[in-house]
């Protein structure tokens, strides 16, 4: 029999915390959603997985390690190694991180910031770690016997956000960034030939019962990172806020595990249609009161949309997917560590970033509006940071030429999770499900891994070569290459864990 236990925590604060996600510091005004850890395990008596879910655009290097360390010191019986956290990548939610802020901003203490009220991180840190680790906890503590069902529908929830133009759109100033290809770019201009790929409208769903085959929450995969609040200054986890509350109205009290399937190259928004969707928003949504003033209330429509999908598809296959339940199945649960093609710096780029000006202290600037300061000063180390960055990737390519990676493959019956610590493009996804052996396998990105940060975009061949964001020389640490080994890697496990 399964052994299912639930458990959640509310991460939010009304301290002002600094909120990641783009190439500035936000710092939060309060909060506009809860933003939440979930914690589902799921152990058949001889192998078990602990997902562990966040809301939060990365996982920063020392969380993960942290988290698991505080489990280990609560409850030693827990075996640490089956945890897999995973983020939904939302880009309203807190930073977590000890006094030195990932993505290239440095040391927090460098960066001008007086008379800008902020918690520090490392008191929300040590915050976010403990509810995690009490999440994970009571999760494995409550184990119950229960069931679990499977199923897939379709969610009209992303679509692909890199246009692709006629003619190469770079310039001397950003020729190794920008190509024929732009992230968000315009298409309502004559070079505008396509969008570079299509979308990913399925949803898979991982139902749990407990004895008495009652709905006690299920696990939620869809290909589309929860951004839409991306511009705003208050806490949030976006689309999933509205999908929690919107389950729980039809469900009762369940709990809800997000997880976001490869969506490097996919976004919650049209890249045309706007004057559509303009008018249907104003029509379906009149009655949406926005209780907060925020820099672009549309995406709180876009939000809302996502939620009908989502909990539409959740209707649909509940209603069939409750008719086959399932108590005896195996749990099997590989840890495998790969080493991945690192993106090679050119020496043209090389000799180009080696003479950009290095981030100087002196060059920040001081004025009396210390928000402005902050924003202007924390993108000016940004984009230094990343110009050092290639300098010091070229330099030592040849003695590393592969990035480290953990991976985590886990069959419950006849599905499987799959994970990687990627924005992983989503063609990579569909040659691991095109070949994948079971009934659905689940892809699970930007997932936590041991002593180091999660994140950074995986690009595709042709997106590689079309350049723009997300899949140039900054965005990438791994090569496409690297991307078909890591689904080379995918398949060897799940076939082999199918084959037992």
């Amino acid at each position: 029999m399964l052994k299912i236990g639930w458990s959640k925590r509310d991460v939010s604060t009304d301290k002002p915390v600094i909120i990641p996600g783009q190439y500035y510091i936000r710092f939060s005004k309060g909060v506009l959603d809860p933003v939440m850890v979930t914690a589902l395990t799921v152990d058949d008596g001889n192998d078990s997985v602990i997902f562990l879910q966040a809301d939060l655009v990365n996982v920063n290097a020392g969380v993960f390690d942290t988290i698991k360390e505080k489990v280990s010191a609560a409850d030693p019986t827990i075996n640490t190694d089956k945890i897999i956290m995973n983020i939904t990548h939302t880009h309203a939610g807190p930073l977590v991180n000890k006094g030195t802020i990932a993505g290239g901003w440095g040391e927090f203490s460098e960066i001008p910031h007086d008379g800008v009220e902020l918690m520090p991180p490392e008191e929300y840190f040590e915050f976010f770690t403990d509810k995690a680790a009490e999440a994970i906890c009571e999760a494995c503590n409550s184990k119950k016997d229960g069931y679990i069902s499977y199923g897939y529908g379709y969610a009209v929830t992303s679509q692909n956000r890199r246009a692709v133009y006629f003619k190469d759109m770079s310039n001397e100033n950003n020729k190794f960034i920008e190509g024929t290809a732009k992230m968000y770019g315009s298409t309502n201009i004559p070079e505008f030939s396509h969008l570079e790929t299509g979308a990913d409208h399925y949803a898979n769903f991982m139902f749990t019962f407990d004895a008495d085959k009652k709905l006690t929450g299920a696990v939620v995969n869809v290909a589309c990172p929860s951004q839409n609040m991306e511009l705003e200054y208050y806490l949030s986890s976006d689309y999933w806020a509205d999908v929690r509350r919107e389950l729980t109205a039809r469900y009762g009290d369940i709990y809800v595990l997000p997880q976001c399937a490869a969506a490097g190259d996919l976004a919650p928004r049209p890249r045309y249609y706007d004057k559509a969707e303009s008018r249907r928003f104003r029509l379906k949504y009149s009655d949406l009161k926005i209780e907060k003033e925020l820099i672009n209330p549309s995406e709180v429509y876009r939000r809302r949309d996502i939620c009908e999908q989502i909990c539409n598809a959740f209707d649909d296959v509940y209603s069939w997917a409750k008719k086959e339940l399932y108590c005896d199945v195996p749990v099997m649960h590989s840890v495998r560590q790969l080493q991945l093609d690192k993106r090679r710096i050119t020496e043209e780029e090389y000799e180009y970033y080696k003479k950009q000006p290095k981030y100087k202290p002196k060059d920040l600037i001081c004025t009396d509006d210390k928000v402005y300061d902050l924003k202007w000063n924390s993108i000016e180390i940004m984009h230094r940071s990343d110009n050092n960055e290639v300098v010091d990737r070229y330099e030592s390519q040849d003695a590393e030429p592969n990035f480290p990676m953990e991976m985590h493959v886990v069959r419950i019956g006849n599905i499987a999770f799959a994970t990687n610590q990627f924005e992983l493009y989503m063609d990579f996804q569909h040659r691991i499900q095109g070949r994948s052996p079971f009934e659905q396998t689940f892809i699970v990105q930007l997932c936590a891994q041991p002593g180091r940060r999660s994140g950074t975009y995986l690009a595709t061949e042709r997106a590689a070569k079309c350049r723009g964001y997300s899949a140039n020389l900054f965005s990438n640490k791994v090569s496409p290459k690297g991307g078909q080994q890591l689904v080379e890697a995918t398949l060897e496990e799940l076939n082999e864990l199918y084959n037992k």
